[in-house]
Protein backbone atom coordinates (compact mmCIF):
# COMPACT_ATOMS: atom_id res chain seq x y z
CA UNK A 1 0.00 0.00 0.00
CA UNK A 2 1.37 3.26 -1.00
CA UNK A 3 1.28 6.17 1.23
CA UNK A 4 -0.34 9.01 0.69
CA UNK A 5 1.46 11.88 -0.43
CA UNK A 6 1.21 15.13 2.12
CA UNK A 7 -0.54 18.11 0.54
CA UNK A 8 1.69 21.41 -0.15
CA UNK A 9 1.16 24.31 1.76
CA UNK A 10 0.20 27.44 0.29
CA UNK A 11 2.34 29.80 -0.69
CA UNK A 12 2.95 32.84 1.47
CA UNK A 13 -0.41 34.50 2.35
CA UNK A 14 -1.00 38.29 1.65
CA UNK A 15 -1.57 41.15 4.45
CA UNK A 16 -3.41 39.79 7.66
CA UNK A 17 -5.13 41.24 10.35
CA UNK A 18 -4.35 40.06 14.07
CA UNK A 19 -7.00 40.45 16.52
CA UNK A 20 -5.76 39.05 19.54
CA UNK A 21 -3.19 36.97 21.23
CA UNK A 22 -4.56 33.56 22.08
CA UNK A 23 -3.28 31.58 25.50
CA UNK A 24 -0.28 30.02 23.73
CA UNK A 25 0.84 33.15 22.88
CA UNK A 26 0.42 32.81 19.28
CA UNK A 27 -1.48 35.60 16.92
CA UNK A 28 -5.04 35.12 15.77
CA UNK A 29 -6.13 36.23 12.12
CA UNK A 30 -8.96 35.16 10.21
CA UNK A 31 -8.33 34.15 6.52
CA UNK A 32 -11.28 32.84 4.51
CA UNK A 33 -13.47 32.32 7.22
CA UNK A 34 -10.96 30.13 9.26
CA UNK A 35 -8.75 30.74 12.45
CA UNK A 36 -5.21 30.68 12.11
CA UNK A 37 -2.75 30.80 14.85
CA UNK A 38 0.65 33.10 13.61
CA UNK A 39 3.15 32.63 16.08
CA UNK A 40 5.72 35.79 15.89
CA UNK A 41 2.64 38.16 15.63
CA UNK A 42 0.87 40.55 17.73
CA UNK A 43 -2.48 42.25 18.45
CA UNK A 44 -2.98 45.30 15.92
CA UNK A 45 0.02 44.04 13.74
CA UNK A 46 -0.36 43.97 9.46
CA UNK A 47 1.51 40.79 8.53
CA UNK A 48 2.76 38.29 5.99
CA UNK A 49 2.77 34.74 7.07
CA UNK A 50 3.36 31.37 5.57
CA UNK A 51 1.59 28.29 6.55
CA UNK A 52 3.54 25.63 8.90
CA UNK A 53 0.38 23.20 9.25
CA UNK A 54 -3.66 23.26 7.84
CA UNK A 55 -5.95 21.66 9.66
CA UNK A 56 -9.84 21.05 8.76
CA UNK A 57 -10.77 23.75 11.56
CA UNK A 58 -7.73 25.99 11.65
CA UNK A 59 -4.43 26.59 10.06
CA UNK A 60 -1.12 27.36 11.90
CA UNK A 61 1.57 29.77 10.57
CA UNK A 62 4.61 31.95 11.18
CA UNK A 63 5.33 35.61 10.65
CA UNK A 64 7.29 36.28 7.48
CA UNK A 65 6.84 40.20 6.88
CA UNK A 66 5.58 42.64 9.74
CA UNK A 67 4.26 45.31 7.42
CA UNK A 68 2.71 47.32 10.57
CA UNK A 69 3.89 46.73 13.78
CA UNK A 70 2.41 46.49 17.35
CA UNK A 71 3.94 49.85 19.91
CA UNK A 72 4.47 46.94 22.14
CA UNK A 73 6.72 44.66 19.79
CA UNK A 74 10.62 44.14 21.09
CA UNK A 75 13.43 42.96 19.25
CA UNK A 76 14.29 39.43 20.45
CA UNK A 77 17.30 39.18 22.45
CA UNK A 78 17.99 35.77 20.72
CA UNK A 79 18.97 35.15 17.41
CA UNK A 80 16.90 31.83 17.35
CA UNK A 81 13.83 32.84 18.79
CA UNK A 82 11.96 32.65 15.46
CA UNK A 83 12.88 28.43 15.89
CA UNK A 84 13.34 27.74 18.99
CA UNK A 85 10.50 26.16 21.58
CA UNK A 86 12.24 27.42 24.62
CA UNK A 87 10.85 30.57 24.26
CA UNK A 88 7.12 31.89 22.60
CA UNK A 89 7.01 35.87 23.98
CA UNK A 90 10.14 37.41 22.69
CA UNK A 91 8.84 39.41 20.03
CA UNK A 92 6.91 41.31 22.91
CA UNK A 93 8.16 43.90 25.36
CA UNK A 94 8.49 42.32 28.87
CA UNK A 95 5.79 44.82 30.29
CA UNK A 96 3.95 44.21 27.75
CA UNK A 97 3.60 40.40 29.06
CA UNK A 98 2.48 40.87 32.06
CA UNK A 99 0.02 43.18 31.11
CA UNK A 100 -1.10 39.79 29.06
CA UNK A 101 -0.79 37.36 31.27
CA UNK A 102 -3.02 39.55 33.64
CA UNK A 103 -5.67 39.35 31.51
CA UNK A 104 -5.54 36.20 30.20
CA UNK A 105 -6.14 35.48 34.18
CA UNK A 106 -8.77 37.14 34.50
CA UNK A 107 -10.63 36.34 31.23
CA UNK A 108 -10.02 32.31 32.10
CA UNK A 109 -10.90 33.03 36.26
CA UNK A 110 -14.27 34.77 34.26
CA UNK A 111 -15.08 32.36 31.39
CA UNK A 112 -15.20 28.97 34.58
CA UNK A 113 -17.19 30.60 36.71
CA UNK A 114 -17.85 34.54 36.19
CA UNK A 115 -15.13 34.83 39.28
CA UNK A 116 -13.23 38.00 39.83
CA UNK A 117 -11.71 37.95 42.83
CA UNK A 118 -12.00 41.39 45.27
CA UNK A 119 -8.45 42.49 45.15
CA UNK A 120 -5.75 41.82 42.77
CA UNK A 121 -2.32 41.48 43.52
CA UNK A 122 0.06 43.09 41.68
CA UNK A 123 2.79 40.75 39.90
CA UNK A 124 5.66 39.13 41.03
CA UNK A 125 8.38 39.54 38.74
CA UNK A 126 12.40 38.88 38.72
CA UNK A 127 15.05 38.79 36.34
CA UNK A 128 14.16 38.09 32.76
CA UNK A 129 17.22 36.88 31.83
CA UNK A 130 19.50 33.55 32.44
CA UNK A 131 16.82 32.38 35.02
CA UNK A 132 16.60 28.98 34.28
CA UNK A 133 18.16 27.01 36.81
CA UNK A 134 16.08 23.51 35.79
CA UNK A 135 15.63 22.35 32.45
CA UNK A 136 15.82 19.24 30.07
CA UNK A 137 17.85 19.62 26.86
CA UNK A 138 17.65 17.64 23.14
CA UNK A 139 20.74 16.09 21.97
CA UNK A 140 21.16 14.62 19.01
CA UNK A 141 23.97 13.88 16.75
CA UNK A 142 22.74 15.00 13.08
CA UNK A 143 25.12 13.37 9.76
CA UNK A 144 24.00 15.67 7.39
CA UNK A 145 25.47 18.11 9.38
CA UNK A 146 28.16 16.58 10.43
CA UNK A 147 28.00 17.49 14.24
CA UNK A 148 25.96 17.09 17.81
CA UNK A 149 23.00 19.45 18.18
CA UNK A 150 22.05 20.56 22.39
CA UNK A 151 19.01 22.75 22.96
CA UNK A 152 15.26 22.87 23.35
CA UNK A 153 12.91 21.48 20.84
CA UNK A 154 12.60 23.53 17.32
CA UNK A 155 8.70 24.67 17.83
CA UNK A 156 6.49 22.20 16.75
CA UNK A 157 8.37 19.56 15.74
CA UNK A 158 10.66 16.91 17.95
CA UNK A 159 14.06 18.42 16.13
CA UNK A 160 16.56 19.63 18.03
CA UNK A 161 16.85 23.63 17.90
CA UNK A 162 20.73 24.18 16.31
CA UNK A 163 21.37 26.33 19.23
CA UNK A 164 24.44 28.10 20.25
CA UNK A 165 23.64 29.82 23.29
CA UNK A 166 20.55 30.56 25.25
CA UNK A 167 19.33 33.51 26.85
CA UNK A 168 16.74 32.36 29.51
CA UNK A 169 19.00 29.12 30.37
CA UNK A 170 21.64 30.55 33.17
CA UNK A 171 24.35 31.51 31.82
CA UNK A 172 26.60 28.65 33.67
CA UNK A 173 25.11 26.56 30.70
CA UNK A 174 23.05 29.11 28.75
CA UNK A 175 26.64 30.67 27.62
CA UNK A 176 28.16 27.24 26.82
CA UNK A 177 25.57 25.43 24.91
CA UNK A 178 27.92 25.31 21.56
CA UNK A 179 30.94 24.33 23.79
CA UNK A 180 29.06 21.58 25.55
CA UNK A 181 27.71 20.18 21.63
CA UNK A 182 31.23 20.26 20.74
CA UNK A 183 32.32 17.99 24.00
CA UNK A 184 29.67 15.27 23.28
CA UNK A 185 30.42 14.93 19.78
CA UNK A 186 34.05 14.23 20.13
CA UNK A 187 32.62 11.22 22.49
CA UNK A 188 32.16 7.60 21.90
CA UNK A 189 28.51 7.14 22.53
CA UNK A 190 27.24 10.53 20.77
CA UNK A 191 24.62 9.11 19.11
CA UNK A 192 23.55 7.64 22.34
CA UNK A 193 22.81 10.58 24.14
CA UNK A 194 19.11 11.60 23.87
CA UNK A 195 19.37 14.26 26.37
CA UNK A 196 20.60 16.28 29.08
CA UNK A 197 18.64 17.34 32.46
CA UNK A 198 20.01 20.81 33.90
CA UNK A 199 19.70 21.17 37.65
CA UNK A 200 21.05 24.12 39.61
CA UNK A 201 20.43 25.84 42.63
CA UNK A 202 22.71 28.46 44.59
CA UNK A 203 25.98 26.15 44.45
CA UNK A 204 27.24 24.29 41.40
CA UNK A 205 25.68 23.69 38.04
CA UNK A 206 24.50 19.77 37.58
CA UNK A 207 24.41 18.23 33.47
CA UNK A 208 22.92 14.75 33.73
CA UNK A 209 23.35 13.32 30.68
CA UNK A 210 20.60 10.29 29.70
CA UNK A 211 22.84 7.79 27.84
CA UNK A 212 21.62 4.52 26.15
CA UNK A 213 25.35 3.13 26.14
CA UNK A 214 27.68 3.28 28.50
CA UNK A 215 30.50 6.14 28.35
CA UNK A 216 34.24 4.80 27.78
CA UNK A 217 36.89 5.47 30.07
CA UNK A 218 38.15 7.83 27.77
CA UNK A 219 34.65 9.46 27.87
CA UNK A 220 34.61 10.17 31.33
CA UNK A 221 38.27 12.00 30.99
CA UNK A 222 37.10 14.16 28.13
CA UNK A 223 33.83 15.03 30.32
CA UNK A 224 35.35 15.41 34.21
CA UNK A 225 38.52 17.46 32.75
CA UNK A 226 35.48 19.85 30.73
CA UNK A 227 33.51 20.16 34.02
CA UNK A 228 36.54 20.63 36.23
CA UNK A 229 37.35 23.91 33.72
CA UNK A 230 34.24 25.42 33.41
CA UNK A 231 32.69 24.37 36.93
CA UNK A 232 29.85 21.90 35.67
CA UNK A 233 29.24 18.24 37.20
CA UNK A 234 28.43 15.71 35.16
CA UNK A 235 26.34 12.51 36.38
CA UNK A 236 24.95 9.92 33.67
CA UNK A 237 21.24 7.83 34.05
CA UNK A 238 21.22 4.98 32.15
CA UNK A 239 17.79 3.95 33.03
CA UNK A 240 14.99 4.97 35.74
CA UNK A 241 16.11 7.45 38.54
CA UNK A 242 17.19 5.07 41.02
CA UNK A 243 20.67 5.12 38.08
CA UNK A 244 21.90 8.41 38.22
CA UNK A 245 25.44 9.11 39.44
CA UNK A 246 27.82 11.21 39.15
CA UNK A 247 31.20 10.43 37.91
CA UNK A 248 34.65 10.19 39.31
CA UNK A 249 35.14 13.79 41.13
CA UNK A 250 31.91 15.12 40.01
CA UNK A 251 29.69 15.06 42.77
CA UNK A 252 27.96 17.91 43.86
CA UNK A 253 25.51 19.26 47.05
CA UNK A 254 22.59 21.05 44.86
CA UNK A 255 20.22 23.47 47.36
CA UNK A 256 18.99 26.55 47.65
CA UNK A 257 17.99 29.16 50.21
CA UNK A 258 15.22 31.19 51.95
CA UNK A 259 15.51 33.85 53.46
CA UNK A 260 13.46 34.43 56.34
CA UNK A 261 13.12 37.87 58.81
CA UNK A 262 14.52 35.44 61.83
CA UNK A 263 16.76 32.55 59.92
CA UNK A 264 17.61 31.04 56.75
CA UNK A 265 16.52 27.94 55.39
CA UNK A 266 18.21 25.85 53.30
CA UNK A 267 16.17 23.30 50.99
CA UNK A 268 18.48 20.25 49.68
CA UNK A 269 17.60 18.33 46.26
CA UNK A 270 18.70 15.74 44.00
CA UNK A 271 18.94 16.54 40.30
CA UNK A 272 15.77 15.17 39.02
CA UNK A 273 13.54 16.23 42.09
CA UNK A 274 10.73 18.93 41.38
CA UNK A 275 12.05 22.39 42.12
CA UNK A 276 11.15 25.67 40.65
CA UNK A 277 13.25 26.97 37.74
CA UNK A 278 13.21 30.15 38.95
CA UNK A 279 14.96 30.81 41.77
CA UNK A 280 14.68 34.41 42.34
CA UNK A 281 10.65 34.44 41.63
CA UNK A 282 10.73 31.01 43.65
CA UNK A 283 11.69 33.81 46.82
CA UNK A 284 9.06 36.51 46.50
CA UNK A 285 6.51 33.57 46.02
CA UNK A 286 7.54 32.42 49.01
CA UNK A 287 7.48 35.65 50.66
CA UNK A 288 3.72 36.56 49.05
CA UNK A 289 2.28 33.11 50.20
CA UNK A 290 4.48 33.62 53.94
CA UNK A 291 2.09 37.20 53.93
CA UNK A 292 -1.03 36.64 52.55
CA UNK A 293 -1.40 33.21 54.45
CA UNK A 294 -0.59 34.84 57.58
CA UNK A 295 0.95 31.76 59.63
CA UNK A 296 -0.25 32.60 63.14
CA UNK A 297 1.76 30.97 66.43
CA UNK A 298 -1.06 28.98 67.62
CA UNK A 299 -2.54 27.56 64.03
CA UNK A 300 -1.97 24.68 62.55
CA UNK A 301 -1.59 24.69 58.98
CA UNK A 302 -1.54 22.02 55.84
CA UNK A 303 0.82 22.25 52.91
CA UNK A 304 -0.60 19.94 50.07
CA UNK A 305 1.52 18.85 46.91
CA UNK A 306 4.01 20.01 49.51
CA UNK A 307 7.30 18.58 47.32
CA UNK A 308 11.08 19.41 49.32
CA UNK A 309 9.21 21.39 51.67
CA UNK A 310 9.35 25.01 49.96
CA UNK A 311 6.72 26.09 51.60
CA UNK A 312 6.03 24.20 54.32
CA UNK A 313 9.45 24.67 56.30
CA UNK A 314 9.05 28.42 56.54
CA UNK A 315 5.81 28.05 57.53
CA UNK A 316 6.50 26.12 60.19
CA UNK A 317 8.84 28.94 61.72
CA UNK A 318 5.36 31.14 62.29
CA UNK A 319 3.06 28.17 62.64
CA UNK A 320 2.65 25.84 66.11
CA UNK A 321 2.20 22.81 63.50
CA UNK A 322 2.31 22.10 59.40
CA UNK A 323 1.78 19.22 58.20
CA UNK A 324 2.93 18.55 54.65
CA UNK A 325 1.63 16.10 52.07
CA UNK A 326 3.08 14.67 48.94
CA UNK A 327 2.79 11.87 46.24
CA UNK A 328 6.46 11.29 45.85
CA UNK A 329 8.06 9.31 48.27
CA UNK A 330 11.51 10.24 47.55
CA UNK A 331 10.32 14.27 47.90
CA UNK A 332 8.83 13.36 51.28
CA UNK A 333 12.18 11.67 52.42
CA UNK A 334 14.17 14.66 51.17
CA UNK A 335 11.58 17.10 53.14
CA UNK A 336 11.81 15.48 56.36
CA UNK A 337 15.80 15.67 55.88
CA UNK A 338 16.18 18.98 55.36
CA UNK A 339 13.09 19.74 58.26
CA UNK A 340 15.96 17.68 61.05
CA UNK A 341 18.98 19.75 58.93
CA UNK A 342 17.26 23.25 59.84
CA UNK A 343 16.46 22.47 63.47
CA UNK A 344 12.16 22.64 62.48
CA UNK A 345 10.36 20.32 64.91
CA UNK A 346 7.05 20.90 64.03
CA UNK A 347 6.51 19.73 60.16
CA UNK A 348 5.26 16.41 59.78
CA UNK A 349 5.38 15.07 56.15
CA UNK A 350 3.32 12.58 55.10
CA UNK A 351 3.63 10.30 51.81
CA UNK A 352 -0.09 9.73 50.10
CA UNK A 353 -1.54 9.97 46.73
CA UNK A 354 -3.63 13.03 46.96
CA UNK A 355 -5.60 12.18 43.52
CA UNK A 356 -6.50 8.57 44.48
CA UNK A 357 -6.76 9.19 48.64
CA UNK A 358 -9.40 7.03 50.67
CA UNK A 359 -12.64 8.54 51.85
CA UNK A 360 -10.39 9.18 55.03
CA UNK A 361 -6.99 9.70 54.58
CA UNK A 362 -3.95 9.79 57.60
CA UNK A 363 -3.82 13.51 56.73
CA UNK A 364 -7.09 14.70 57.14
CA UNK A 365 -7.30 13.26 61.34
CA UNK A 366 -7.69 16.98 63.16
CA UNK A 367 -8.72 20.33 62.26
CA UNK A 368 -6.39 22.95 60.04
CA UNK A 369 -6.99 26.60 60.64
CA UNK A 370 -6.27 26.90 56.88
CA UNK A 371 -4.30 24.95 53.79
CA UNK A 372 -1.39 25.67 50.97
CA UNK A 373 -2.26 24.03 47.50
CA UNK A 374 0.74 23.67 45.21
CA UNK A 375 -0.84 21.27 42.46
CA UNK A 376 0.85 20.20 39.14
CA UNK A 377 -1.12 21.44 35.80
CA UNK A 378 -3.68 18.87 36.99
CA UNK A 379 -4.72 20.85 39.82
CA UNK A 380 -6.39 20.02 43.12
CA UNK A 381 -9.94 18.78 42.53
CA UNK A 382 -10.15 15.54 43.35
CA UNK A 383 -9.39 16.98 47.15
CA UNK A 384 -11.52 20.52 47.57
CA UNK A 385 -14.18 18.28 49.23
CA UNK A 386 -11.94 17.11 52.13
CA UNK A 387 -11.48 21.14 52.74
CA UNK A 388 -14.42 22.34 54.07
CA UNK A 389 -14.69 19.82 57.01
CA UNK A 390 -11.24 20.29 58.36
CA UNK A 391 -12.25 23.85 59.21
CA UNK A 392 -9.78 25.68 56.38
CA UNK A 393 -10.87 29.06 56.73
CA UNK A 394 -8.31 30.51 54.42
CA UNK A 395 -7.17 28.73 51.12
CA UNK A 396 -3.91 29.42 49.40
CA UNK A 397 -3.82 28.19 46.21
CA UNK A 398 -0.70 28.26 43.90
CA UNK A 399 -1.38 27.35 40.33
CA UNK A 400 1.16 26.63 37.26
CA UNK A 401 -2.25 26.69 34.89
CA UNK A 402 -4.92 29.03 34.52
CA UNK A 403 -7.64 26.60 33.29
CA UNK A 404 -7.63 24.29 35.90
CA UNK A 405 -7.13 27.20 38.91
CA UNK A 406 -9.79 28.41 37.20
CA UNK A 407 -12.26 25.19 37.45
CA UNK A 408 -11.10 24.88 41.34
CA UNK A 409 -12.29 28.08 41.86
CA UNK A 410 -15.58 27.91 40.39
CA UNK A 411 -15.95 24.63 42.56
CA UNK A 412 -14.52 26.45 45.86
CA UNK A 413 -16.58 29.32 45.36
CA UNK A 414 -19.54 28.14 43.70
CA UNK A 415 -19.67 25.06 45.41
CA UNK A 416 -18.23 25.22 48.37
CA UNK A 417 -19.22 28.54 49.97
CA UNK A 418 -15.63 30.03 49.65
CA UNK A 419 -14.99 33.78 48.26
CA UNK A 420 -12.33 35.00 45.86
CA UNK A 421 -10.20 37.32 47.93
CA UNK A 422 -7.04 37.75 46.02
CA UNK A 423 -5.21 36.92 42.99
CA UNK A 424 -2.18 37.68 41.05
CA UNK A 425 0.55 37.00 38.30
CA UNK A 426 3.92 34.94 39.09
CA UNK A 427 5.70 35.63 36.19
CA UNK A 428 7.96 32.06 36.63
CA UNK A 429 8.41 31.86 32.62
CA UNK A 430 9.43 34.86 31.33
CA UNK A 431 9.17 34.99 27.46
CA UNK A 432 6.88 32.41 27.46
CA UNK A 433 3.08 31.92 27.42
CA UNK A 434 3.59 29.59 30.71
CA UNK A 435 1.44 31.38 33.31
CA UNK A 436 2.10 30.99 37.13
CA UNK A 437 -0.52 32.51 39.58
CA UNK A 438 -1.53 32.66 43.22
CA UNK A 439 -4.74 33.01 44.54
CA UNK A 440 -6.67 33.26 47.96
CA UNK A 441 -9.95 31.68 49.43
CA UNK A 442 -11.64 32.77 52.36
CA UNK A 443 -14.37 31.29 54.10
CA UNK A 444 -16.51 32.89 56.88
Amino acid sequence: MTKKARKPLPEPSGAVEIKSLTPEGRGLAQVEGKPVFLHGALPGERVRFRYTRIRRDHGEGAVIEVLRASPERAQPRCPHADICGGCSLQHLDPEAQIRWKQTLLARTLDGAGKLCPERWLPPLTAAPWGYRRKARLGVRYVAKKGRTLVGFRERGTSYVADLRRCEILHPAVGERLAAIATLLDGLSIRERIPQIELAMGEGPCVLVLRVLASPSAEDVTRLTAFGAAHGLHFYVQEGGAETIRPLPGQGADLYYRLRLPDADIRLDFQPTDFTQVNLGLNRLMVDQALALLDPRADERILDLFCGLGNFTLPIARQAAEVVGVEGDAGLVARARTNAERNGIGNARFVAADLYGAPDHPPWTAGRYHKVLLDPPRSGALPILEELPGLGARRILYVSCSPTTLARDADRLVNGLGYRLAAAGVLDMFPHTAHLESMAVFERD
